[in-house]
């Protein structure tokens, strides 16, 4: 269903930074780097069939986050949203909510952690069990 997601950052070399390290743990690599035809540098991360991609804001105005939004990861094991996790609070990111575990709620039981980039976009990892 989805193409792709593209979240804004006001500051792309600590964007990158972040997210090459954050992304690493599921296997992502560098991301492809792009400046436009009007100067806006953009990154892309592919990996297994999803595209993130950070951007500069083309309207050239401050980028925010989107109230009530949340970005997912899948993760491959319980083990790997604690990775995420750790590996995204030592790259920058700020902890929110519930420590990294197991929740049970209408879906079944589920793995997550969650937290903020340095943006400000909520970032959730997410195993589910079965």
């Amino acid at each position: 269903m989805f193409s792709h997601i593209m979240i804004g950052t006001n500051d792309v070399d600590r964007a990158q930074a972040f997210y090459t390290q954050v992304l690493g743990v599921l296997g992502a690599g560098e991301p492809l780097v792009d400046v436009n035809a009007t100067g806006q540098t953009r990154l892309f991360y592919i990996h297994d069939g999803s595209i993130l991609a950070i951007t500069q804001p083309i309207n050239g105005e401050p980028a925010g986050t989107a109230n009530g939004a949340t970005i997912g990861f899948a993760c491959n094991s319980p083990e790997q949203v604690k990775e995420l996790h750790a590996a995204a609070i030592a790259a920058g990111a700020t902890d929110i909510e519930d420590p990294p575990g197991p929740r049970e709620g209408s879906m079944g039981v589920m793995h997550l952690c969650y937290f903020l980039d340095p943006d400000g976009h909520k970032i959730c990892g997410i195993h589910r069990e079965g």
